[in-house]
């Protein structure tokens, strides 16, 4: 009888026939009777004919299976068999292993070398370290102990095991369908369902083309404004209103409804990750559209160009995004009336470069690419007594129209502006010429990797085109750089051609994610987002964004216990990850919510130390800075979240006395960089350590590169390397000394001393160049170094002799 009862679960327990060779194996792993899911082992085979891409394998985590403890119903294996030998069972493991025909064989199933051998280490711990097995893996084993057996008989128990702890092998066709970004139009029914009409307003920087799109705006029973700042759509907001045309305001972090009653108006501005796709207008506007390719908000551009439901669309932007737009509406049947503007006014690119702030006249702006040249600059401006105002992307844009303001008042004794490239955009200003103090901008990439380049043409026409606007006071513009030899570098750029846009960014959105969740449960989001994108596929005119800031969000808070879509709208809050105390708050926000225990006013004071006092020096004013963003968090999720941040209104107003207190520091910022100085080693200005201000000023060049780490330097040199310079162009552009100087600077004794001089204006750059001439003639004459400088160049061991 047992005899029996064995025979029978020998043949139960097979999943096909026992093959003696991979060539059997293979062809019953073939047939319909070969697998227990025969149409899903051929659909994770792999990519190959379904045109799908291959995955990237290294991104599959293999989950753990937990080897099986003593049994209450004891071993049924060993019962109908006998105990196995595990050093045999070992040997007939490692045997596997190596054999290329179970290799090759799972290739065929999904299993590349990398995912073959993790799933092979997986299964052998499973078998050696397990207090029993399955009847049927037992009874495979012990055929195979044997002799009965062929050690290609543990594939299909292999398999299965490997689809235990990489699940997606079971569903690669359903994950593949999901991540397919090959037809986006499709997505947008509501606009498709209309025959809209595409008209491109196309032109440089003020060149009128935003306003013909804006005054038929206006004109229309009803519309929507996408713009890619706040403060644009603030601009168009009061515009609108001003003009007796109702209209809302809608960015992530603030609803504004004029209707006094709460209806809406017939007109929005907002900006344009806001758009809605499903309400019907009759006109929309889509401005700046050349950020359809920015890697990591070009997604939002794309939705709006396919997805409004309007009918008209008038788009404002470079000449360079016309043949992709026309492609892309080629797409869905619809065409593109372009209209070509010129600009409205002369702008000219100087001959001579400004040499010296001592050159500085009404109507400048100074433009530097990070912060740290910023309260340089204008440190070294106020020095000659001369007043700036002072624009950068994290002030509170309270705080930049409160600057911009008091730069444009013609009775205002502030004529000098000193911005980065936040004034590209989104701000009048009344600039007559436009300074480069730098042309290498830091940047990121595509694959989301920071880079040191010199700015575009694309951007240096952005910026450059802020002087001499229609609307100003200066009916010319004049365009050139703070340094002679980055002239010629500023001309050779603004000459070149801007290239066309041949990409629009794509994104994940939650749906997707929640499907592939639905597949991979144990997946962390960061893990599934990663899949995805590796899966996903696109036409040529499409490109997926770059998700790196959604994936370092997702790690953050992975061990947080949140829904998934309530963790998929925290990782999609838009907050700078290189400040620290935005994303501690938000993983504080995180834990509270999933406590069930809502952010009160009250709390949010507690982790803000509000109330808060005026900055005392720098690092006072980038932390007031950082709570402003934290508020603004608050806020966004507020409207995401309602109940579970209730207190939106009166957030909003200590965001309001915030930003007038943040005003108060910027207005006196060198006061602040002073004070900065007198707390920190030899002048460094102590901030953290995303704006490291360990520099000096000569020449107006800010940090030594002989400072730096020594392993630094080298790469800091070639990472800001411009092509054809003989000289380290990046160094010297971004304000840094060269080593021969700071070496003469050490030599003569003067580096620190020097530096505070030039710093509170009783030196100045002609004088110091002037020391160092008679310094030079004292030495040529006399052979030896003025009194107490011997002994700091040949130490104790100096005599009176000549070297």
């Amino acid at each position: 009888m047992n005899r029996c009862v064995w025979l029978l679960f020998r043949l139960l327990a097979r999943p096909g026939p026992s093959p003696r060779h991979a060539g059997a194996v293979s062809a019953a792993f073939r047939s319909p009777g070969g697998l227990r899911h025969p149409s899903r082992a051929a659909a994770s085979s792999s990519s190959e004919g379904n045109g799908g891409r291959t995955p990237d394998t290294s991104l599959f985590v293999p989950l753990h299976v937990q080897p099986l403890g003593p049994s209450p119903e004891g071993d049924i294996g060993a019962e109908l068999t006998q105990p196995l030998n595990k050093s045999e069972v070992l040997k007939i493991l490692n045997k596997f292993y190596k054999r290329k025909e179970m290799q090759r064989l799972g290739g065929e199933n999904g299993l590349d070398a990398r995912l073959f051998h993790q799933a092979f280490i997986s299964f052998r711990k499973y078998i050696m370290e397990s207090s029993f097995l399955s009847a049927d893996v037992h009874i495979i084993l012990n055929d195979i102990c044997c002799g009965a057996g062929h050690v290609d008989d543990l594939f299909p128990f292999f398999l299965r095991h490997a689809k235990q702890i990489f699940p997606m092998l079971d569903c690669m066709d359903d994950l593949r369908k999901i991540s397919d970004l090959r037809l986006p139009p499709n997505w947008y029914p509501e606009a498709r369902a209309i025959q809209r009409k595409i008209v491109f307003h196309a032109g440089p920087t003020n060149s009128g083309k935003t306003h013909h799109a804006i005054q038929r705006y206006l004109a229309a029973k009803s519309g929507i404004y996408c713009g890619p700042l706040k403060l644009l759509a603030h601009e168009i907001f009061q515009k609108s209103n001003d003009a007796s045309v109702p209209c809302d305001l809608v960015t992530g972090e603030e609803r504004v409804l004029v209707d006094p009653e709460g209806r809406q108006a017939t007109h929005v501005a907002c900006t344009i990750e806001m758009c809605s796709v499903t309400t019907p207008y009759e006109v929309a506007v889509i401005d700046e559209i050349q950020m359809i390719k920015d890697p990591a908000r070009g997604w939002a551009w794309t939705r709006a160009l396919l997805g409004l439901s309007a009918e008209e669309v008038h788009i404002c932007g470079e000449a360079a995004a016309i043949d992709l737009v026309t492609e892309l509406m080629y797409s869905t049947g619809e065409e593109v009336e372009v209209r070509n503007y010129k600009r409205l006014t002369p702008i000219t690119v100087l001959d001579y470069a400004l040499g010296s702030l001592d050159n500085l006249r009404p109507g400048d702006c100074i433009v530097c690419f990070n912060k740290n040249d910023i309260y340089s600059v204008s440190r070294q401006i106020e020095a000659r007594g001369l007043e700036c105002a002072v624009i950068y992307g994290s002030l509170p844009p309270g705080t930049k129209l409160t600057q911009a303001k008091k730069f444009n008042d013609p009775d205002d004794p502030c004529k000098i502006l000193v911005a980065t490239d936040a004034i590209g955009m989104g701000l009048n200003l009344s600039i007559k010429r436009i300074i480069f103090n730098s042309l290498i901008k830091p940047s990121i990439n595509e694959k989301g990797e920071k880079e040191m380049d010199a700015i575009t043409t694309s951007q240096a026409l952005q910026i450059s085109g802020r002087a001499g606007r229609f609307s100003s006071v200066f009916k010319e513009g004049e365009v050139t750089t703070m340094h002679r030899d980055d002239l010629v570098l500023l001309k050779e750029i603004l000459n070149r051609s801007v290239p066309p846009i041949e990409t629009a960014g794509l994104h994940p959105t939650a749906e997707q994610i929640e499907m592939f969740a639905y597949h991979l449960p144990d997946a962390t989001l960061s893990n599934l987002m990663d899949i995805f994108v590796s899966l996903s596929q696109v036409d040529g005119l499409y490109f997926v964004c770059n998700v790196d800031d959604f994936k370092f969000l997702a790690d953050m808070i992975q061990h947080i216990p949140l829904t998934l879509r309530v963790r998929y709208v925290f990782c999609t809050a838009p907050i700078n990850k290189k400040q620290p105390f935005v994303c501690t708050s938000l993983l504080k926000f995180a834990r509270q919510f999933s406590r069930n225990e809502p952010l009160t006013f009250d709390w949010i004071c507690r982790h803000a130390k509000w109330p808060l006092v005026p900055p005392k020096n720098i690092k006072d004013l980038v932390h007031l800075e950082a709570v402003h963003d934290v508020l603004d968090l608050y806020l966004w999720l507020s409207y995401r979240f309602m109940d579970m941040f209730p207190d939106a209104s009166l957030v909003r107003d200590i965001q309001q006395e915030l930003d007038n207190i943040i005003q108060i520091g910027v207005c006196s910022i060198t006061r602040l960089i002073r004070a900065s100085e007198a707390t920190s080693v030899s002048g460094a200005i102590a901030v953290p350590d995303d704006f490291p201000l360990q520099r000096t000023e000569v020449n107006d060049r800010m940090l030594n590169l002989e400072d730096l780490p020594a392993a630094n330097r080298e790469q800091f040199s070639s990472a800001t390397k411009v092509p054809g310079q003989k000289r380290v162009r990046g160094s010297k552009a971004l304000g840094y000394k060269s080593a021969e100087v700071q070496s003469n600077m050490k030599s003569h004794g003067q580096g620190s001393l020097a530096a505070r001089l030039v710093r509170e204006g009783l030196l100045t750059q002609e004088m110091l160049k002037q020391l160092e001439r008679e310094w030079q003639v004292h030495y040529n004459n006399n052979g030896n170094f003025p009194t107490g400088e011997r002994d700091n160049q040949n130490g104790s061991k100096g005599t009176g002799k000549k070297k």
